[in-house]
């Protein structure tokens, strides 16, 4: 048998410059490096490091050719690229042409390359609008007649539809056709929790990763059957 990783992409890019403070963040193949790092960590924890070695070969992170090894299912969202207009200005944005929509779209590319790599993609909820940040709101209570809105103030407020349901469905399939017997879930949110329920009354071994964020679901931690936190510490860590 062999071991599934499940990841929420939205944690992991949060948690990326945590467990892997050499690679680039803002480097979508640095990212996606980083994924393959990621499984290739936790299956050397499961079989051994040298056994692992021995799999494939001698040749370091072609994890795809261990037998041990099933997939990586990474689970995101199609980035926001309609235009809109700023709330208060009534300037034109268009949210495909940032950064962070364009490194989401290169990213997305790059999973696609890897192989034994399954890339799940939600969507945006169509109806997006602004609302004010979490810091202008709190600067709102603390001196509401001082306050005075600005464009910057206001982020959009978007949610994700389907990631959550393209995730239960893949545990479901994994468990009831048998194809692992263990499955590693890369997320923190409570959101997972019945999935991973569902994993374990088919015997199936669920390990949760948080990427060492000590803010996980307690919901979550209590449905797994054990919590193995990937970090890769700097290179030169001695040295320093």
């Amino acid at each position: 048998m062999a071991t599934a990783i499940l990841v929420d992409g939205a944690f992991f890019l949060r948690r990326f410059k945590h467990c892997f403070p050499d690679h680039d963040r803002n480097d979508p193949k640095s990212v996606a490096h980083g994924l393959g790092l990621l499984a290739y960590w936790h299956l050397s924890h499961r079989i051994g490091y040298p056994l692992l070695i021995e799999q494939v070969s001698g040749h370091e992170l072609q994890l795809s050719e261990s037998r041990d090894f099933y997939r990586i299912f990474f689970y995101d969202c199609t980035p926001l690229t309609k235009r809109m207009h700023r709330p208060l200005s009534r300037k034109s944005v268009d949210w495909g042409k940032t950064v962070e929509a364009r490194f989401r779209l290169d990213l997305h590319a790059e999973v696609r390359k890897l192989r034994k790599v399954a890339l799940r993609l939600g969507r945006l909820n169509d109806t997006s609008r602004w609302r004010l940040s979490e810091s202008a709101t709190a600067r709102l209570i603390q001196s509401p007649t001082d306050f005075v809105p600005m464009d910057e103030d206001f982020e959009v407020d978007t949610k994700q539809k389907g990631v959550d349901m393209r995730l239960g469905l893949d545990v479901a399939s994994l468990a009831f056709k048998h194809q692992v017997d263990q499955i590693v879930i890369v997320a923190a949110d409570a959101d997972f929790v019945p999935a991973a329920k569902l994993a374990r009354r088919e015997g199936i071994d669920v390990i949760l990763d948080r990427m060492g964020d000590q803010r996980a679901a307690q919901d979550l931690i209590e449905h797994v059957d054990g919590i193995r936190d990937c970090f890769l510490p700097r290179r030169n860590a001695k040295e320093e």
